[in-house]
């Protein structure tokens, strides 16, 4: 089994996570609502580009990137001293709440998203009421330092360029570096009658004195923007302060609510819809320097498999969670793929931005063009996609590798590697059976002519009977793998044929599939393989577990343990919707419940 490249500090710092499409903003500390990073996609580095206040940001070590602060009559109030309560607006949007003496403080986070506010940006939105007789003196502001940036792609490699905060007109501080030209430049703006002053070691603050009467409540918000450039970045700032930040939390709000999915489970749709939009928003990134979407793995700064990606992870895993709440962006993201990946179907991993980066051709990567263009035609009724030049061209490459994959004798197919990379081993039923869904597929979908020419999708199902089951025709079950004789032989992990139902390989029900179902141990340390078990005969207790695990604070990781606490490959988005997708199909449409109602 394949581990991730590296481990992530699991088990640390339970950070309050939000972003938009073109800032993510991963690492807000619970105890004093300190920003420690944000991230952001650059194509021309072909990576994450991430700042922050210190180099031991991950686990919170050394000064923020930005924190705010409010003092009352002179002391400061946010902080340990004063324990904040979290919660979250739409599963996405964090606020505190703190209270002081007669002071009552809340703050918000949010990234700018909706129509006509998807900014590259962020707002934190501090408020203060005044619930005692006398007027109180208050001073609301942010400060921080930047210190560090990095490069991340799998690993972190650090940015040398000496970081520096600069004053610019209005109140606006920049964070860049001093080397020309940067890759990217943050600027933070506080609204009018603020006050900003940079310090030493590229240290700044922003701040807004002021005197709430007794009963009443003020507001004062500052606004961080990213820019390829420090004028870009002051713009955007700019922009966003004079919309405000009351105009932009309602168009984020009326948004995030269009987004979200009622399964027919109250219970269950905090779960669907947080892991949800952690695939929507860091799984799905617009660059900072061509504003062009691009799907990774994740954006977390933590996850191992960082910005690389596969074409199955992203129109298997990704683009289903999209499309439940976004039709469109799932039609763009699809001929997205098309146009950076599709050169090369199932090619192997690839950098964001298409090129290889591992080697290794795999029958699903290719086959999963064809599948996520069904899908879409299916559910969306937009049979206009197929129109589409780039999904054409790329339909018929998946077709050409396909064909070139066949056996010369079985109608079978064979990758190079699995999809973790490891050596394939002769036929797998996994790969044969997205491979019989991509033929079925490709034959609504191409020319009709040309569809004449494909493998019948049916041939290959019933080989896959004939080739892969073991036994008595009354207790046969699926071998995982077959070799290159076509004789049945079992992998060590034979999870994945749980799956076959969602590659319409098999009806649920099937006799032969339940008895391979029931015989998979259901104690896997993959989160991907717990994930499948809502398409077997024990699918209402694998929702109960779901529901309960802990997870990667809350969010997917790839390894966990049986009482589903993440142990490595943490913050993974991708992952994250394919638990979304699959939760909402079993619930919702194949009317799986949890065994236990507590």
């Amino acid at each position: 089994m394949q581990q991730p490249l590296q481990q992530p500090p699991l088990g640390g710092v339970p950070w309050q996570i939000t972003g938009n499409h073109w800032l993510a903003v991963p690492c807000v500390h619970p105890a004093d609502g300190a920003i420690h990073s944000v991230s952001i996609l650059h194509r021309g580095a072909r990576a994450a580009l991430d700042f922050a206040g210190s180099e031991g940001f991950l686990d919170a070590r050394g000064p923020a990137l930005l924190r705010p602060f409010v003092r009352i009559n002179g002391v400061e109030v946010l902080g340990a001293a004063n324990a904040m309560a979290w919660e979250r607006t739409f599963q996405w949007i964090p606020s505190f709440t703190s209270s002081s003496g007669d002071a009552v403080v809340r703050g918000t986070l949010f990234a700018p998203f909706g129509r006509d506010s998807d900014m590259s940006g962020a707002v934190y939105v501090l408020s203060v009421e005044n619930r005692g007789p006398t007027p109180l003196a208050a001073a609301l502001g942010v400060e921080g330092r930047i210190a560090h940036a990095q490069l991340r792609v799998q690993s972190a490699r650090a940015m040398p360029s000496p970081w520096r905060a600069t004053s610019a007109a209005d109140a606006i501080i920049v964070l860049d570096g001093a080397d020309v030209p940067g890759l990217a430049a943050l600027a933070i703006a506080g609204e009018p009658g603020a006050h900003g002053a940079t310090r030493d070691a590229g240290g700044y603050g922003i701040e807004r004195e002021l005197t709430i009467a007794a009963g009443a409540r003020v507001d004062v918000a500052f606004y961080l923007a990213a820019g390829p450039e420090r004028d870009g970045a002051v713009a955007t700032a700019d922009t966003m302060r004079r919309r405000g930040w009351k105009a932009l939390l309602t168009s984020t709000r009326d948004a995030l609510r269009a987004l979200e999915q009622a399964s027919g489970v109250d219970a269950l749709d905090g779960l669907i819809n947080r892991h949800l939009l952690y695939a929507y928003f860091l799984g799905v990134a617009r660059a900072l320097d061509d504003a062009q979407f691009y799907l990774v793995r994740s954006r977390a700064p933590w996850a191992s498999r960082g910005t690389t990606i596969r074409d199955w992870e992203a129109l298997m895993w990704t683009i289903p969670a999209v499309q439940l709440a976004d039709p469109p962006l799932a039609r763009e993201l699809i001929l997205r793929m098309c146009e950076v990946h599709g050169y090369a179907p199932g090619a192997g991993v690839n950098y964001f931005d298409g090129t290889l980066f591992a080697p290794g051709f795999t029958i699903e990567g290719a086959a999963a063009y064809a599948i996520a263009a069904e899908r879409y035609v299916r559910e969306s009724e937009d049979d206009r996609i197929v129109e589409e030049p780039i999904l054409a061209d790329t339909l018929y490459l998946a077709s050409d590798d396909l064909a070139a994959r066949r056996d010369a004798t079985l109608p079978l197919y064979m990758s190079d590697v699995d999809l973790d990379g490891e050596a394939a081993r002769g036929f797998s039923l996994h790969a044969n059976a997205a491979a019989a869904f991509a033929l079925e597929c490709l034959g609504h979908l191409l020319d009709e002519e040309d569809a004449k020419q494909l493998e019948d999708p049916d041939a290959v199902r019933a080989a896959m009977r004939r080739q892969f089951a073991t036994g008595d025709r009354s207790k046969a079950v699926f071998a995982s793998h077959a070799d290159s004789a076509g004789n049945p032989i079992d992998s060590a992990d034979s999870a994945p044929m749980l799956w076959l139902p969602l590659l319409e390989a098999v009806e649920r029900g099937d006799a032969t599939f339940k008895r391979t179902a029931k015989a998979i141990p259901g104690e896997t340390p993959r989160l991907e393989h717990r994930i499948a078990r809502l398409l077997g005969p024990d699918a209402g207790a694998a929702l109960d577990w779901l529901r309960r695990a802990p997870l990667d604070r809350g969010f997917a990781a790839e390894f966990v343990d049986d009482a589903g606490n993440a142990t490595a490959g943490g913050g993974d988005a991708a992952l994250s919707g394919l638990l979304a997708a699959v939760t909402w199909l079993a619930v919702h449409t194949h009317g799986v419940r949890p065994a236990s109602p507590r």
